[in-house]
């Protein structure tokens, strides 16, 4: 059974203003404009009756996991979020993610660029899934793999690809994810100059509750946090 937290509107709001200051400490820091910063909620272990409290809380961008979930939470509160799918996505799940999404991240197969382009009636928005450091755990594609795979995702014109999402090794400590979190952003970096007029790398999806001050240091555009807020 998956446990899920019942959040408190006022504790979630000040948690989720500390994050936010320091998003911003983090980008000043490296001499980046904060507002270039968006700030995720990945709502995993929120259930959809107890979103309520993070539109409350002046949430905005959530991030879910599940196709099911995602369903669910956008009936109960429709436009009041902007959402994004940031878990493995199934391809036989694409045609419920595609009509609520404004941005999937976890894009790393043909089957579900197929997919996407059969669905979309208009140009969907997605990340490249990038497994950087190699995970046997862990799905998205090799990075030494990309260029081969966005050549025959081309021939799909509904999908844009607009940036990279990444998920380092798991660790407590930040210093270590960091590198891993430079490689996505020089990756990404090479993509958009050998793409460039077909599509863009300017999103980058990295860093969570435990690394997303060294995300932000090394370039990321969009944090998710979860725990640090729950």
């Amino acid at each position: 059974m998956v446990r899920q937290y019942i959040p408190q509107a006022e504790v979630v709001r000040e948690r989720f203003a500390e994050v936010n200051d320091r998003v911003a400490e983090a980008a000043r820091a490296a001499g980046r404009d904060p507002s270039a910063v968006r700030v995720l909620v990945a709502t995993k272990y929120v259930a959809a009756e107890h979103l309520g409290a993070l539109r409350d809380a002046g949430i905005t961008l959530i991030g879910e996991n599940r196709a099911q979930d995602l369903v669910a939470k956008h009936e109960l509160y429709g436009d009041a979020f902007d959402y994004h799918f940031i878990g493995h996505l199934q391809s036989r799940k694409t045609r419920l993610v595609v009509p609520l999404v404004s941005l999937i991240h976890s894009v790393s197969t043909m089957s579900v660029v197929q997919e996407i382009e059969a669905r979309a009636t208009n140009v969907t928005d997605v990340l490249l899934e990038v497994n950087i450091a190699g995970e046997e755990s862990k799905s998205g594609l090799a990075p030494a793999a990309a260029d081969a795979f966005l050549d025959e995702a081309a021939a799909c014109g509904t999908v844009r690809f607009c940036g990279l999402m990444c998920m380092p090794p798991w660790t407590d400590d930040a210093s270590v994810a960091r590198p891993y979190f430079a490689q996505t952003r020089e990756l990404a970096q090479r993509l958009s100059t050998t793409w460039q007029g077909t599509y863009t790398f300017e999103q980058l999806s990295m860093g969570t509750s435990a690394d997303y001050e060294a995300a932000v240091q090394e370039g990321a555009t969009i944090v998710r946090v979860g725990s640090v807020l729950f």
